[in-house]
């Protein structure tokens, strides 16, 4: 193992510490003027596939391969009884060594952003629904009305622009490697009425009726409010891979979905 089969360098990574300001007064007081910078810590940084070719875990990422190994070309994947394919490597990182890692749905991810770059940020907001995260939501959307529509996001220096998501794209994006799910699902799964309440009302045809006013009151406070939703998909029809709406999903999971469940407001 001399080193990174892709790139050619020590299978470690360097990082990088602030300078410590308590080492800086002190040098200061003394009148030694700054402490010299220390110097750069290293941790290991190494992906061994079962193949024996040794890849950085940005290395293999950039290298674009999912089945086989982008070195020697040999299939890294094996097949499980139980849960299905797998790319079981061992990894060597700050965490210490751990054995058998499935990294499969690491790369598929991967693969898949990479040919379609402009997903990353909408999985990015599902996650945060999932989260409840709502001042992230938030953010997201208002970026999203501060940019205009000819502006092109770029993503890397040496990479083609990438197409701008629009607003209800992004509201309404289904996630294609994530079971097919929507914001609405997300929510639900991460049982966040909050963030629900939220959706409905930008990416809904639900009646403002069916709205609790305190709804209105932190949307108002937001500065956010339903815009034409007239032709557009009602975020409660979209369903995953499975074929459930979130209203089937919120059926499941109970709890604090017991009063929303068969109400219509999470379906259609």
């Amino acid at each position: 193992m001399s080193g990174c089969v892709a790139c050619g360098r020590p299978l470690t990574l360097e990082i990088e510490h602030s300078p410590d300001s308590d080492t800086e007064i002190q040098a200061s007081s003394s009148g030694k003027g700054k402490a010299p910078a220390p110097e750069p810590e290293t941790v290991p940084d190494d992906v061994e596939l079962n193949c024996g070719c040794h890849f950085h875990w940005q290395c293999l990422l950039e290298a674009y391969q999912i089945t086989e190994c982008p070195n020697c070309s040999r299939n890294i994947a094996t097949n499980s009884d139980t849960v299905g394919p797998q790319v079981l490597c061992r990894l060597r990182n700050e965490g210490g060594l751990q054995e058998d890692v499935d990294i499969l749905p690491l790369l598929t991810e991967e693969s898949y952003l990479k040919a379609y770059p402009e997903d990353r940020k909408c999985r990015a907001f599902l996650e945060f629904c999932r989260e409840g995260d709502l001042e992230a939501i938030i953010q997201m959307l208002q970026e999203d009305d501060e940019e205009s529509d000819e502006e092109m996001e770029e993503d890397g220096d040496d990479e083609p622009p990438v197409r701008k998501i629009t607003t209800d794209e992004l509201l309404r994006y289904q996630d294609p490697i994530g079971d097919n799910q929507s914001a609405l699902h997300a929510a639900v799964q991460g049982q966040s009425q909050e963030v629900a309440w939220l959706l409905l009302l930008l990416a809904s045809q639900l009646p403002l009726t069916e709205f609790p006013a305190v709804v209105f009151q932190e949307a108002e406070t937001l500065g956010i409010m339903r815009g034409n939703v007239e032709g557009k998909p009602d975020i409660r029809a979209l369903r995953d891979t499975d074929g459930k709406s979130a209203d089937d999903l919120a059926r499941e999971i109970g709890g604090v979905w017991a009063g929303w469940v068969g109400t219509g407001r999470l379906s259609v």
